[in-house]
């Protein structure tokens, strides 16, 4: 089993992307397991991997993109290929990584389609149980960095409200709404209630928002149902607020009107981690210039879909981490006999031999 590993590419020419599909570690692991590694040269080089990193792991390195594509049964990517990737992508080959089909652009689907192409989302495989082994690892980083960027998005030089997310003795915290409370809204909740912010979690399901008040017990962390009453009450005066919404493999709702934003406080703050699947606030928006931080009616709002590529190094290891037990499936038993006894498998696939799954039609 041949493995490439190509330098990923940004999604836009401003926006950043440091992560890289498999660390030296995981190659290591895959080389023990008998597979061959190929790495572009300087893939991990952003994330603080060096190619003589990946040479004592046993990996080869490889000096193009299109030779790491070539030489590969199985591609390992962070997010999908982009533009300037397609002619690398050789046919029937298997291709894995974050796809987010929902905003793929339609050259891609007819690259595809083309070449027959076998497409596995990370973002939709899925567990019995309904849980995503690979999302909820990355769900926990995303939930934890989310206070990270706010606390530099609200400073004044920004433009943002000048405030400290924790407040000191006689001054109020900051006030912080997320919407949603699965691993990443859970995550960032104990987070940001963790420096002394005032923390409100909304969802439509009852269990989670147990599990959270479980989780932040004795923590300033209130839970309420994200109802439209709710949720326009408390952006008005939200400094922080987070968008944390996923449904696997469709866009994301749009629980915050553009007319709500325009009730918000002057220089409070937007993260909407659910950018990848089209944001669930109205104003959000994926910028093909790449700016992801930008204002609307002096609302800040971050919009990154990559958000994770700015703590490179601990996304590529999680990712690898969380990925590996496909992986090694993958060589121990060959994709194929792997796909067909594996059910996680199975429901992360977006196209099998070039024939995208209907559901996913864009």
């Amino acid at each position: 089993m041949n493995f490439g590993v190509p330098r990923e590419l940004p999604p836009f020419k401003q926006t950043p992307e440091y992560r890289v599909g498999l660390s030296p570690m995981g190659a290591r692991e895959l080389v023990l397991q008998g597979a061959n590694v190929f790495i572009e040269t300087k893939a991990g080089e952003d994330a603080g991997f060096s190619d003589q990193d990946y040479e004592k792991a046993g990996a080869t390195i490889v000096y193009s993109k299109d030779e790491a594509y070539k030489r590969a049964d199985v591609v390992l990517k962070v997010r999908r290929p982009q533009q300037d990737e397609y002619d690398c992508i050789k046919e029937g080959q298997v291709i894995m990584g974050f796809i987010h089909m929902v905003t793929a652009r339609k050259e891609f689907l007819k690259v595809i389609e083309e070449k027959k192409v076998t497409l596995i989302g990370y973002e939709i495989i899925q567990k019995d149980d309904g849980k995503l082994p690979i999302v909820i690892p990355m769900s926990e980083m995303a939930g934890k960095l989310a206070v990270q960027l706010a606390a530099r998005l609200l400073e004044s030089p920004g433009g943002g409200r000048g405030i400290l997310l924790g407040g000191i003795p006689g001054i109020p915290p900051a006030e912080v709404v997320i919407l949603g409370g699965g691993t990443l809204g859970c995550n960032a909740a104990k987070s940001f209630a963790g420096l002394g912010a005032n923390v409100y979690v909304l969802d439509v399901n009852r269990d989670k928002l147990e599990e959270i008040a479980t989780h932040t017990f004795g923590m300033k962390v209130i839970t309420m149902f994200a109802t439209r009453h709710n949720i326009e009450k408390l952006v008005k005066f939200a400094d922080v607020l987070i968008g944390a919404v996923l449904v696997p493999g469709k866009r994301a709702p749009i629980l915050v009107t553009e007319d709500m934003v325009h009730t918000m406080r002057r220089g409070a703050v937007i993260i909407d981690f659910s950018i990848d699947q089209g944001g669930c606030i109205a104003t959000s928006k994926i910028s093909p210039s790449g700016k992801f931080i930008y204002k609307v009616n002096n609302v800040i709002h971050f919009c990154m879909p990559n958000a994770t590529t700015l703590v490179a190094r601990t996304a590529s290891h999680t990712l690898t981490s969380a990925a590996y037990p496909y992986l090694e499936q993958i060589v121990r038993l060959s994709f194929e006999q792997a796909l067909e006894e594996n059910k996680d498998l199975q429901r992360g696939l977006y196209a099998k031999n070039g024939k995208i799954k209907e559901e996913y039609r864009i």
